[in-house]
């Protein structure tokens, strides 16, 4: 029996957008009861992160056993703030707990050392040592530098049928939803 966890949620001036909805057993082709409620699910101990050649592509694990993400967060540009380009490590233990974030700023976007960064991020991975390229499993978690909130960040429902999600911040590129270990991110 297959069972459904999308859903579409109009969000106000933003047109449609896909939800993974945990919504238990239903049978896919289940019609769906608007006076029952979804199920919210419960926030994660740990998400999984599987190794891709999109935005997990500096996911795994170090020589020594840590896990590892790499990536690039960013903060987008607008009116009243210029953005913000940024190289992040993440260190965890193998139970998956952070055990430290190296996160260099690269200032705004306009005006970024494109070759710099890419020096940095380079740097940043051949520092691990030789390293494993797999899925990992880590704790979400936030801390703030340089007046922003970074991490794979917990965010609560908002409405009653809405879901749990881990995003990363600054950015919001990848977001997690359940199951948790899926390894499955939304861009």
């Amino acid at each position: 029996m297959a069972t459904s966890n999308y859903a579409l949620k109009r969000t106000e001036g933003r047109g449609f957008r896909v939800f993974r909805q945990f919504i238990g057993h239903r049978p896919l082709n289940a019609a769906l009861d608007p006076r029952e409620p979804f199920v919210n699910g419960q926030p994660p101990k740990l998400v999984a992160i599987d190794h891709d050649d999109y935005h997990a592509e500096h996911v795994g694990r170090t020589a020594d056993g840590l896990q590892f993400f790499l990536t690039t967060p960013f903060e987008a540009t607008s009116n009243r703030h210029p953005g913000g380009e940024f190289v992040a490590l993440y260190l965890f233990d193998q139970a998956g707990a952070l055990v430290e974030a190296k996160i260099d700023d690269f200032g705004p976007r306009a005006t970024r050392d494109k070759e710099a960064r890419r020096k940095l991020y380079e740097t940043r991975l051949r520092e691990l040592g030789p390293v494993e390229f797999c899925r990992i499993e880590v704790a979400p978690f936030a801390i703030e530098r340089f007046g922003t909130t970074f991490g794979l960040v917990l965010r609560e429902p908002e409405e009653p049928d809405d879901v749990w999600a881990v995003e990363v911040m600054p950015g919001n590129y990848m977001a997690f939803f359940e199951p948790w270990d899926s390894g499955i991110y939304d861009t």
